[in-house]
């Protein structure tokens, strides 16, 4: 069986000493049994996409195994101590339930002790929140998180945060992957010092959910919070260890468990793909509020950063918001808690990302803020909030259901939101109304605006290339016009310029380069092109809007739209 030269020097790097006899064993049964799996698992080097590294469990180069975890952690340990000559440096260090996270988060955490620094390990799994709050509680520069989020059982990942809370951004990404780069596999110190490990729970457990409490609620009566109906399903993840005890501890009394879900198990059983995202996911627990007669459905992923949201529609049918109606009106209630509160005075600001609904922005300008745009991802949000401290943050999300209440953590947040959730659906309950209605009424005042993404999935390296050539056909041959109406604006934003096709003008964008195209046309549609930096896949993100004069309109004005994005799909045959 043939195998390309320059995989085999890499393989035969792997088959050296440096590496223990179990890794070596497995790469020989790759060469003897799947060359095409062993040319997949050495073709290149994992790299950090816009959740940190993510990838397939095994052994090789582009592979998540104890050697490019500690590989990582050396090089983040060197770089760590060239920025902090001086001090007493502090890590903390998470995982959630997948599949060796626990056996990585020690892994981690040997290699930053073997390299002098302290490091705070929480004793079992945890959301993914909780580790950007504990690193600002206490006092860390840095920590890491051992997921894959919604990836499929055989994913695991290393998210790495900054001093600040927030997921690591440029320049600062780039010069530790430098530093990761220029090492190589035997200078990993894997011999751990138990002196500098110190292990982490309640205490940081009460911290957290005091906090979700203080930033997630809002003058909610008792009685309107014992009269929703609450049903909560953890997909077999880590938000079992926070959110059930977040919500009893606010008053919601009335939370029915999906006891099939509760259990933490990394090959997530229940489920075909344990994304809130995906209809099928939240099936059990939609089964469950009809037995129930549930108000609203609450799922989160494995690591408790994102939530789908299920609440009763016109016809008192179980329908799933999407991301885009989540973050609307988790933002508008935000809003009219400080515009009630007498908090709002031009010096505030709400964050959005560049695909998600544009109706954030227009949000925004009806409550005198300011709305921040940037990449995707929460590491961004979590930039504007470092890079403006002169300005309030009242709350944020993208169209990926994720959403962030306040500052105090830094990245999309499952538990305070999932609680923000129940605050919103108890106050429209005791005034006789649902979630679905509140966002309706939205649609009346703002503007109609309806959302859809088709990703298409391209995996291993056939697909990477094909992916690759979407995006340069598009750039090469952009759109002159969708469903027969033109395009006027061009934004290129790996070449951070905005084209107007009207002027033929162009302009700067002022945001960092991403590999992300979006195109606007005449009739308010928005169509954006954007390679996931975490999974094999292709995005396209189509945004339509028309007026909504009343609620009596709602179904044939949702029903024109859902038109209009199909006409749109089929002229670009999506």
């Amino acid at each position: 069986m043939y195998i390309k030269p320059e995989i085999l020097e890499r393989v035969n790097t792997w088959l050296t000493s440096t590496f223990d006899a179990q890794t070596q064993a497995e790469i020989k049964h790759l060469i003897a049994t799947n060359p095409k799996e062993l040319e997949e698992s050495f073709y290149k080097d994992l790299e950090f996409g816009t959740g940190g590294m993510r990838g397939i469990m095994g052994p090789g180069t582009n592979r998540i195994n104890k050697y490019t975890l500690g590989k990582n952690t050396q090089g983040l340990s060197n770089y760590l101590k060239h920025c902090f000559p001086n001090e007493v440096i502090k890590v903390a260090i998470a995982y959630d339930c997948r599949h060796n996270s626990k056996s990585f988060g020690k892994v981690v955490a040997d290699v930053f002790s073997a390299n002098k620094i302290k490091v705070y390990l929480f004793e079992d799994l945890r959301p993914t929140p909780e580790l950007s709050f504990a690193l600002k509680h206490l006092n860390c520069h840095c920590g890491i998180v051992l997921t894959a989020s919604h990836n499929p059982p055989e994913y695991n990942g290393y998210k790495v945060y900054w001093q600040d809370g927030g997921q690591l951004v440029p320049p600062q990404d780039e010069e530790i992957i430098a530093q990761i780069n220029k090492l190589d596999y035997a200078e990993i110190k894997f011999k751990s010092d138990p002196n500098l490990i110190e292990y982490i729970g309640k205490d940081v457990d009460d911290a957290f959910i005091n906090a979700s409490i203080e930033n997630g609620s809002f003058d909610t009566s008792e009685e309107a919070k014992q009269n929703l109906n609450v049903v909560f399903t953890s997909l077999h993840g880590t938000s079992i260890m926070a959110i059930p005890e977040t919500l009893k501890r606010a008053g919601y009394t009335n939370v029915n468990i999906v006891e099939e879900q509760r259990k933490p198990n990394g090959d997530f059983p229940t489920v075909v793909s344990p994304n809130p995202e995906e209809p099928e996911a939240l099936k059990m627990a939609m089964d469950l509020a009809e037995k129930t007669n549930g108000d609203i459905v609450i799922g989160t992923d494995p690591d408790c950063d994102r939530l789908g949201v299920v609440v009763r529609n016109l016809d008192n049918d179980l329908v799933i918001l999407n991301g885009n109606q989540t973050m609307l009106l988790m933002t508008d209630f935000l809003l009219k808690q400080w515009k009630k509160n007498g908090k709002i005075n031009g010096r505030q600001f709400i964050g959005s990302t560049i695909v998600s609904t544009p109706m954030m922005s227009v949000l925004a300008e009806a409550y005198s803020v300011e709305c921040k745009i940037g990449l995707t991802g929460f590491k961004w949000i979590a930039k504007m909030i470092k890079d403006f401290p002169e300005l309030d943050f009242i709350g944020g999300g993208e169209e990926s259901f994720g959403f962030m209440v306040g500052d105090f953590v830094r990245d999309k947040d499952a538990v305070t939101s999932t609680l923000l959730a129940c605050e919103i659906a108890a106050q429209a309950k005791a005034k006789g109304m649902t979630m679905f209605e509140e966002l309706i009424n939205l649609y009346v005042e703002h503007g109609f605006y309806k959302e859809r993404l088709i990703s298409l999935t391209k995996k291993g390296i056939e697909g990477a290339q094909e992916i690759k050539q979407m995006m340069v056909d598009a750039r090469e041959n952009p759109l002159k016009q969708v469903n027969d109406s033109k395009v006027v604006r061009i934004e290129d934003y790996q070449l951070s310029i905005a084209k107007d096709t009207t002027t033929n003008t162009e302009s700067p964008i002022d945001i960092p380069k991403s590999n992300v195209l979006i195109y606007y046309t005449e009739d308010g549609s928005k169509i954006a092109l954007r390679p996931s930096g975490t999974e094999p896949k292709i995005k396209f993100y189509i945004s339509v809007n028309t007026k909504l004069s009343n609620i009596s309109k709602f179904k044939v004005t949702e029903q024109f739209l859902e038109d209009r994005i199909d006409a749109i799909l089929k002229d670009m045959n999506l």
